[in-house]
């Protein structure tokens, strides 16, 4: 078990599920990862309804969102939030390094300061500068993330991106007669990766990874509860067994088992 009170820049501190209906995907994660559902009523500035967060254990894990306007008919996604130490200071050294800015930084309550921008590639990712909120409290154990990696057909293009504008590193490695890259936050450690599609039409996006205790097992329920089978479990030795898939409104994650200690 790991629990996280703050993140070092680069790393990534937070998960986000954006679908069209809220209430069905918090059911199938809730009964998917065990999840207690935490509902939080938003103010009328905010758009009004509620926000839901994932928890375990009374340790927030994931937030689950309905589609914010103008995105009606838009697929259900994961999205993934990078911390930052200044989001603004950050956020204005991306169209320079080859990144649109989506959304300027802006406050979010008072829980932190964020800003959604574009790598060069086209893979969508969102900044955090956390004030009450550090983002996911609880990680690297069953029901919580436990990695995430740009999906990109240029992944040396990407990586070189998030180098150039949070300072972050790289360390490419041999990985089933490919090259993968890992990505490191400010102090050295490796907190991601990069690499190409493993499927065909797959559109450059920042993949989430969920822990589970059995990954067969989850994958059999993913199914029961109404999601689809992207890629069979498969292993990686010394890595873990992992496939992909997806929730019955289409957003895709992956499911991943370390191995046997």
């Amino acid at each position: 078990m790991a629990k996280f009170t703050s993140y070092t820049q680069g790393t990534p501190s937070y998960v986000e599920l954006m679908a069209p209906d809220q209430g069905a995907a918090a059911d199938f994660y809730r009964q998917l990862f065990d999840w207690q559902v935490q509902e939080t009523p938003l103010p009328e500035e905010a758009g009004g309804g509620v926000y839901v967060q994932g928890q375990v254990e009374g340790d927030t894990i994931a937030g689950i969102s309905g589609q914010m306007p103008g995105m009606e008919g838009h697929p259900a996604f994961w999205g993934v939030y990078l911390a930052v130490d200044d989001v603004d200071a950050v956020a204005a050294k991306v169209e320079g390094a080859g990144g649109k800015v989506e959304a300027p930084p802006f406050d979010v309550m008072d829980l932190g300061r964020m800003a959604a921008i574009q790598d060069p590639t086209g893979a969508r990712v969102n900044l955090w500068q956390a004030g009450q909120s550090i983002g996911t409290e609880r990680a690297n154990e069953p029901g919580t993330p436990a990695w995430n990696e740009v999906v990109s057909p240029d992944p040396a293009r990407a990586a070189q991106f998030y180098t150039d504008v949070l300072g972050m590193g790289t360390e490419p490695m041999e990985m089933g007669g490919s090259t993968y890259i890992q990505l490191t936050d400010v102090d050295g450690k490796v907190i991601g990766g990069a690499v190409e599609p493993q499927m065909p039409d797959v559109p450059p996006h920042w993949n989430v990874y969920f822990s589970v205790a059995d990954a067969d097992a989850s994958g059999t329920k993913v199914e029961q509860l109404g999601g689809k089978v992207l890629a069979p479990n498969f292993d990686v030795p010394g890595v873990g067994r992992m496939g992909f898939y997806a929730d019955p409104q289409g957003a895709m994650f992956a499911l991943f088992q370390p191995p046997a200690e």
